[in-house]
């Protein structure tokens, strides 16, 4: 998912979104855990993925804020 798709989410889409992807970087590290997954670049990218998302709230929040 690209930045600027993520400035096209609401509020509520944004959150969802968020939520969902926590849950699947869970699943990926439990599976991994479990036994080795073909691409454990895959849970990087997860976990990048939710920080963007986390970032694109956090600046919404401050804007409204100010």
């Amino acid at each position: 998912m690209k930045n600027s798709e993520i400035r096209e989410l609401s509020d509520k889409e944004l959150a969802a979104r968020i939520k969902e992807e926590k849950n699947h970087v869970t699943k990926l590290q439990f599976s991994h855990a479990v036994s080795p997954i073909d691409s454990p670049v895959k849970i990087r990218e997860s976990k990048k993925l939710v920080a963007r998302l986390l970032t694109e709230q956090k600046k919404r929040v401050l804007a409204n804020v100010q």
